[in-house]
């Protein structure tokens, strides 16, 4: 028996989900990146206390959905596993950058870019990729991906962003061996300029944090 792993190119679609409406009273165009076992549409529901005068948020669709427990009932998502993850993470960025085109947000001043979870490693992975000039950057209780390296963040101003990692004391995926691990990945890329921000909860969204962010 001989088995053979071959590959093909076709075109696929995918959705997005948006909260509010952009307009010129719009201060901050957020680009959200949930994390694991969720859906955009669903995960919208953490920035809903935001002044939706102010605040326009993107939040993309992890194209890998799944039905959660074994109910058949709820659907979740999930961005990457360890299978083809290179080429899984070239269909994630052409569709970032499609979604990024279609809103028209590399032309805002103040971009604020949110990842959660499983979403901090796309976030950083799209940055790194486009050289994104953003207002925040927010990384909320997730990994670092091992590939990147300073030079891949060399192009921020440093004098003028803010960047904030997030975590909970008491996350259950974050025990003090990875928290100390992914703080150094953090001093490194980003000069140690990133603000470490701790509140006491689980592997959880506080509302106050994301109201605080801006």
């Amino acid at each position: 028996m001989s088995i053979q792993e071959k590959k093909v190119t076709y075109t696929t679609q995918n959705t997005y989900a948006t909260l509010n409406d952009l307009s010129e009273k719009t201060k901050y165009v957020w680009l959200v990146f949930h994390g694991i076992g969720y859906l955009s549409r669903y995960f919208l529901k953490h920035f809903s206390q935001l002044n939706p005068e102010e605040h326009y948020i993107i939040a993309p669709q992890a194209p890998s959905k799944y039905y959660l427990k074994n109910e058949y009932k709820y659907v979740g998502a999930s961005w990457l596993t360890k299978e083809n993850t290179l080429v899984e993470t070239e269909n994630i960025m052409s569709y970032l950058d499609k979604v990024c085109q279609s809103e028209n947000i590399s032309t805002h001043p103040n971009l604020v870019v949110f990842g959660f979870s499983q979403g901090v490693s796309i976030a950083l992975r799209w940055m790194a990729r486009n050289h994104v000039q953003c207002h925040t950057i927010a990384l909320y209780a997730g990994g670092i991906p091992n590939e990147l390296t300073p030079k891949h963040f060399e192009y921020l101003d440093f004098s003028t962003i803010r960047i904030q990692s997030i975590y909970g004391t008491r996350d259950e995926f974050l025990n003090e061996e990875r928290l100390e691990t992914e703080q150094k990945k953090l001093n490194m890329l980003f000069q140690g300029k990133c603000e470490l921000v701790k509140f006491e909860g689980g592997h959880e969204i506080v509302p106050e944090i994301i109201t605080d962010l801006v």
